[in-house]
């Protein structure tokens, strides 16, 4: 995958290079400071898949510039690198891939990649655009860490982010009649009743239009004062990887590679940044069997002494959730298997502090063993 790099900052280009370097199948193509040169060399390279894009620039800004890629100057997507969290919102409304806060993590960034080259894969060689009325081939919907649709080089625009919504509300749904009781409640709940009603029929027909391009309009279906949304030969990432990640009960030196490899479908929490609140139930079981996996995971990495793989995956789920044990225990076995009794003594007094600070308890009792057996451990090697 050919990607650029759009920023005036030319610090920012040696860390962007230096970074995607380290993932495999990414080729840096050119690096620009400003907006419209990179427009010039888009368009005359149809082969860039992606641009990385500071937002804020001199003359024309990176939202001017993912505009015009709305608008089909060029093929290339837009991924927005940015000190501004201030843009999020704007950003999702044009579309970008992703929004990346300076300074970027190699996870974060990696996370971003992984999910443009998995969708790559699963993507028809010609645009939807190009295929014959009602062919229903296979597009891909990514709602882990965004909300999009995309066909071959076709890709979703929402016309509104209340349609973006209602379409996340019905795919958690698919193939369920939703009442227009229940979308009124939860998505236009707090409008009075006149309101509401005609801002779903706004949104509904706002879905539809955002979907005609990708020849999805008929995949939302009204039926019996409700709405359903069928989607036929479509790749679903959540559903793959809940799939995936359910089917595989252990994961040991045999499977290992197949393990890592439904880790990375894992691209962000359901609906991203958006955090909507009737999908929070749903958001949380995803990330518990996500985190569940990982343990397993990086626990058989362990195994394998693959220290260095197994504790970048568990200080990502520590980050994630600090007071989460069977993490730290497993951190703390990592610090053993690299002989730091420093680091292993560090990470227990650290949680066992969290734990008070926050919950005013102590640690459980088996923590407490567990932490003096590898200490022992550790000095009857010594």
């Amino acid at each position: 995958m050919k990607v650029i790099l759009v920023d005036d900052e030319l610090a920012m280009h040696l860390i962007m290079r230096r970074m995607l370097d380290k993932l495999p199948g990414v080729e840096v193509s050119a690096a620009f400071t400003d907006t419209q040169s990179a427009a010039a060399f888009l368009q005359e390279h149809h082969d860039i898949d992606l641009a990385f894009v500071d937002i804020s620039m001199p003359g024309e800004d990176g939202m001017a510039f993912a505009a015009r890629a709305e608008a089909g100057e060029f093929r290339a997507q837009i991924v927005f690198v940015t000190s501004h969290k201030d843009y999020a919102l704007q950003a999702y409304d044009l579309s970008v891939i992703d929004y990346l806060v300076k300074p970027v993590s190699q996870e974060r960034l990696e996370r971003t990649v992984n999910r443009v080259l998995a969708g790559r894969q699963k993507l028809p060689q010609s645009p939807r655009v190009h295929q014959k009325e009602g062919n229903a081939a296979a597009a891909v919907v990514t709602v882990l860490g965004d909300v999009f649709v995309q066909s071959g080089e076709c890709r979703v625009k929402w016309i509104s982010r209340k349609s973006a919504e209602l379409f996340a509300y019905l795919l958690l749904y698919k193939g369920r009649r939703v009442p227009r009781s229940r979308l009124l409640a939860d998505i236009f709940g707090g409008m009075t009743p006149a309101n509401a009603e005609n801002y779903l029929n706004t949104t509904v027909y706002q879905l539809r239009k955002s979907l005609e391009p990708l020849q999805l309009r008929e995949a939302v279906r009204s039926e019996n004062d409700g709405y359903a949304l069928e989607l036929n030969d479509v790749v679903i990432d959540y559903e793959r990887f809940v799939y995936q990640a359910e089917r595989i009960k252990f994961v040991d030196a045999t499977n290992l590679a197949e393990a890592q490899h439904v880790e990375r479908m894992y691209t962000g929490e359901l609906f991203g940044d958006r955090a909507y609140v009737w999908a929070i139930r749903e958001t949380e079981r995803l990330a518990e069997l996500y985190t569940s996996f990982v343990l397993k995971l990086a626990d058989a990495m362990l195994g394998t002494m693959d220290t260095a793989g197994a504790m970048k995956l568990l200080l990502n789920l520590h980050d994630r959730n600090p007071l989460n044990e069977s993490a730290v225990r497993l951190l703390m076995k990592g610090h053993v298997l690299a002989a730091d009794k420093k680091a292993l003594t560090a990470q227990y007094t650290s949680y066992v502090r969290l734990l008070a600070k926050e919950l005013s308890i102590k640690p459980s009792s088996e923590l407490v063993f567990y932490y003096d057996d590898l200490l022992s451990g550790l000095t009857d090697k010594k």
